[in-house]
């Protein structure tokens, strides 16, 4: 797993519910034994299971449902001015929530221009009647649906529309370059892409900067 997710993963721990909780978390998960009390380093690369263990020891510790704080993760990518950056990079999307749903498809592409060691799961988002919309990841990490649903959910807010989200459980799936795999689905239902003023963004203004 790239740093850069495990340091968000450890960010948000810290943020959320405290240095002493990240800590204990560290501890227990065997993070402080291994990579010291500083933890990851955003441009190096982990092993899966390092990442796996700081999350079971996070769900255990807060006795938190793993499905619930994967979400709040998600919406922590999005809220925290911490990551404001990841932020900027998803609005560029398109200027409404609607815009930014089939800009998913090249999140990946956009992704690679800024970290080219990045591995994202493949996106693939398809029309499931009006102002509705399936969300398939395919190849992540296991609950990055979870993840992503956080992420849509403060996204959505970002934009000021008003929307339904709902994980839908997993199947297999072939990945994009044909190999087996395990995706995850999202049903988005788009009530009202401008039921609130949403958070400011401009689009010109962030590209000339």
């Amino acid at each position: 797993m790239h740093g850069l997710v495990n340091k968000a993963l450890q960010s948000f721990i810290s943020d959320a519910f405290g240095g002493v909780v990240w800590h204990d978390v560290a501890q227990h998960s065997g993070i402080t034994q291994l990579l010291g009390a500083d933890g990851f380093e955003a441009m190096q690369s982990y092993d899966d299971a390092l990442t796996e263990s700081v999350i079971e020891a996070a769900v255990l510790l807060l006795r938190r449902p793993r499905d619930s704080l994967l979400e709040d993760l998600g919406t922590y990518l999005i809220s925290h001015e911490r990551m404001e950056p990841l932020r900027r990079l998803l609005r560029f999307g398109g200027v409404s929530f609607t815009d930014f749903l089939y800009s998913l498809d090249e999140l990946q592409g956009r992704s690679h221009l800024a970290v080219p060691d990045l591995a994202l799961p493949d996106l693939a988002i398809s029309e499931a009647g009006a102002d509705s919309f399936l969300l398939t990841c395919t190849g992540g990490p296991l609950g990055f649906g979870h993840v992503m649903v956080g992420i849509l959910r403060a996204l959505a807010d970002d934009y000021g529309a008003l929307v339904v989200l709902e994980h839908r459980g997993m199947q297999q799936a072939d990945r994009a370059d044909g190999t087996p795999g395990t995706a995850e689905l999202i049903g988005i239902e788009v009530h009202d892409p401008a039921y609130h003023a949403g958070r400011r963004f401009d689009l010109a203004t962030e590209a000339a900067q």
